[in-house]
């Protein structure tokens, strides 16, 4: 009887060294998925390739969060805001992962439209490490705002 108590304790035993084998693995697998989910995770932060909308509540948290920002300040209403719409577009395509563009509608907005004493529309801040560090008033082509971009980086 004493060998059958043997045998059922080693292959216990052998059961639970198979255990702990497939644990082990699999927790390595669980480590790898979060580790590439973090660097993923990051990298899809990094890269925005087009306006974001912003607002009188996110409007800090944006500036802050990204090395270089720039923050159209439009409305709908605005010709000239709708003239410079596309080419902002294109721009933060062009300058993904470099510079991150927000849309902050003023109509919408009136808070940070008055903090920054928007008078006229399109009005563009360029934002560096959350400070503001130009502006740009009024439609340009795509050339002015690019130069104006290749300044800040």
């Amino acid at each position: 009887m004493g060998e059958g108590k043997e045998r059922v304790s080693a292959a216990r035993g052998d059961e639970n060294q198979e255990i702990e084998r497939i644990r082990s693995n699999k927790m390595r697998e669980l480590e790898e998925q979060l580790k590439t989910t973090k660097e993923g995770g990051a990298q899809a932060q990094a890269v925005i390739n087009h306006p974001v909308e912003i607002t009188d509540r996110t409007f800090v948290a944006f500036v802050k969060q990204h090395p270089m920002v720039v923050v159209d300040c439009w409305a709908p209403w605005c010709g000239p805001c709708r003239m410079v719409a596309p080419i902002l577009e294109q721009l933060a395509k062009e300058y993904a992962g470099k510079v991150v563009f927000g849309k902050l509608n003023v109509d919408e907005n009136p808070r940070i439209a008055t903090e920054y004493a928007i008078m006229a529309i399109p009005t563009l801040f360029i934002f560096k490490n959350g400070e503001p560090v130009d502006v740009i008033q009024g439609a340009m082509p795509k050339p002015h705002f690019e130069a104006k971009l290749k300044e800040w980086l």
